[in-house]
């Protein structure tokens, strides 16, 4: 134990199960290992310690780092509370009483909270290079599929065409704002906690300075009892993985619809489905369906850190270590979500043209109609009370735009001429999008080719 000391007994077994974090803190050995480094190295620097004493403890490290990336040295939860007391009793095997030395001018509380914060900032970087291979396959995608039709939807009922090309690069947009949470993440954690002691800092000529410099921070901390129970940067990156997550099940429930025999849309690859027990005909789009429901645990890790956060006064309490759980089921949900949604999505297949015929003559293009008669000079409103009237006289009588005539059209409004009939032809109806984001096919075109030059 770190802090047995001034007990007369040890914690009973029981209770050091209860408590012990090792088994979720172990995530941390590498950063805590690299805090310890520079750690060590400030102490020298300041001549709390030697530089021979710095060195063994350097080289300890090092050897702890080796042995566990080889699998050479595994420590048990059940003999230490945390990472932290493994290492430290590992240090004191190798190196003898100089481990004792390491933890001289620092707490547990400093500790943790700069593990985690060099861990999240390293897992800023992978988390965007994920998303970006996500967003260069949804536009390689894109770019085969810019003329090909499909219906989009408000309220779940077909509203106006797009293309196939433009529905994903919404997802390409979102994707944008996911990569630049991490970032924002990133660079307004820049500060190191380290040397903040347990709250107030320490009467020993700490160089703070120092150990920020060596751990890739701008600067130290500016108060001791915020750094060690500040939380509020987990809490940043769990909202930024549970948007990721929730926009990853957006998507995840549009492929659930598309494989759909109804729907026929996409076609997975064998390698992201599967089947079932009983009906031997089944393929299921389960990847998808898992991605859909693991954001809900994503939405539930952050309800859970901000709960224990809520009535936390400072500055730490041992409820804080229930801090780590969440952070790392969010964040590697997240990143397996975001790789096998690229893969799925690489391999499948699309239907390009599932929808062209069908939609040809539908109500989709009543707004294109209506658009029209205002360029002809009709009052909106009126306009969409025309074309309003044309649609229900058409469903009466179970037809639809494809049967209609400039004569009819003509008795609905004197303003229709031949020219209307051309703006129901649903192959042209991406062409006349004038709009910037809207589908017309040479701005997607153009949004694509700005955006790959940019991510590859």
């Amino acid at each position: 134990m770190l802090w047995g000391g001034r007990f007369k007994y040890g914690l009973d077994n029981n209770a050091l199960k209860f408590s012990s974090s090792l088994s979720v803190d172990i995530n941390l050995i590498l950063e805590d290992i690299e805090g310890s480094k520079a750690h060590a190295a400030m102490l020298a620097g300041v001549k709390i310690i030697s530089r021979h004493e710095s060195e063994q403890i350097t080289k300890g490290l090092r050897t702890i780092e080796q042995e566990w990336k080889d699998g050479k040295w595994n420590p048990d939860a059940e003999k230490f509370e945390d990472v932290h007391s493994a290492i430290e009793s590992r240090l004191f095997e190798l190196i003898g009483d100089t481990a004792g030395k390491l933890h001289t001018g620092r707490s547990r509380n400093d500790q943790i909270a700069t593990d985690i914060l060099l861990w999240i900032r390293k897992r800023c970087f992978l988390i965007q290079d994920s998303i970006k291979n996500l967003q260069i396959i949804l536009l390689k995608i894109s770019s085969c599929h810019i003329n090909t039709l499909m219906p989009g939807y408000t309220h779940m009922q077909r509203a106006q065409p797009v293309s196939l090309a433009f529905h994903l690069m919404a997802y390409v947009e979102m994707l944008e704002r996911d990569k630049n949470r991490f970032e924002q993440i990133y660079n307004s954690n820049n500060q190191s906690p380290l040397g903040s002691g347990a709250l107030a800092g320490s009467t020993l000529p700490i160089d703070r300075e120092f150990t920020a410099r060596e751990l890739g921070f701008n600067k130290p901390t500016e108060n001791a009892l915020d750094s060690v129970s500040n939380r509020d940067f987990i809490l940043d990156y769990l909202h930024a993985c549970s948007v990721g997550m929730m926009h990853l099940s957006r998507l995840s429930e549009e492929i659930v619809l598309w494989s759909t025999s109804e729907w026929n849309f996409i076609k997975l690859a064998d390698s992201y489905s599967t089947g079932s027990s009983l009906m031997p005909q089944k393929k299921n789009p389960d990847l998808a369906e898992l991605i859909r429901g693991k954001s809900g645990r994503a939405f539930g890790n952050y309800i859970s850190l901000a709960s224990a956060l809520k009535s936390l006064p400072l500055s730490y309490n041992r409820d804080l270590q229930e801090d780590k759980a969440p952070l790392f089921d969010s964040s590697f949900s997240y990143e397996d979500s975001l790789e096998l949604m690229a893969s799925m999505l690489s391999t499948a297949e699309f239907n390009s043209g599932r929808f062209r015929e069908e939609m040809q003559g539908d109500f989709s293009l009543a707004t294109d109609l209506a658009d029209w008669l205002v360029l002809k000079g009709v009052p909106f409103r009126q306009a969409h009370g025309v074309v309003g009237k044309l649609v229900q006289k058409l469903e009466m009588e179970k037809r639809n735009f494809k049967d209609v005539t400039v004569d009819e059209l003509k008795k609905i409004s004197p303003v229709f001429d031949e020219s209307a009939v051309e703006c129901l032809d649903i192959n042209n109806s991406l062409n006349r999008k004038k709009t910037y984001g809207s589908p017309n096919p040479v701005l997607v075109q153009k949004r694509i080719e700005e955006l790959l030059k940019k991510l590859v």
